[in-house]
């Protein structure tokens, strides 16, 4: 088994540090002739906080992180994965009932 690069698991400490949810981070590395590609997997609710602003914060991660990279002989990409229909539709159910038990308790 092969050990994970310095610039993955630099990356998934930022990453974990910025979310709400972070035991659902999960960074897959793959190879191929453009590179080393991450593409990160995390719950719907964290990913505006990942991306940020115009994409300031996936841009400035994308940076530090082909940086670390070329330092070790790497050429890195990141991708963010976007969540599934089912994943979409599971966040906004549970959101709902969030927002219901809410206003419940402001209304007792």
């Amino acid at each position: 088994m092969s050990e994970t690069p310095v610039y993955q698991k630099i990356l998934e400490d930022i990453i974990k540090s910025l979310v709400n949810h972070p035991e659902e981070v999960k960074i897959t590395r793959r190879i191929d002739e453009m590179g080393v590609l991450l593409s990160i997997k995390l719950h719907p609710q964290d990913m505006a906080l990942v991306i940020g602003r115009k994409g300031d914060h996936i841009n400035a991660l994308k940076k530090i992180i082909k940086a670390i990279g070329k330092k070790h002989h790497a050429r890195v990409n990141i991708k963010v994965e976007e969540p599934t229909p089912l994943e979409k539709e599971a966040t906004l159910l549970k959101s709902e009932e969030i927002i219901k038990e809410l206003k419940e308790e402001t209304q007792a």
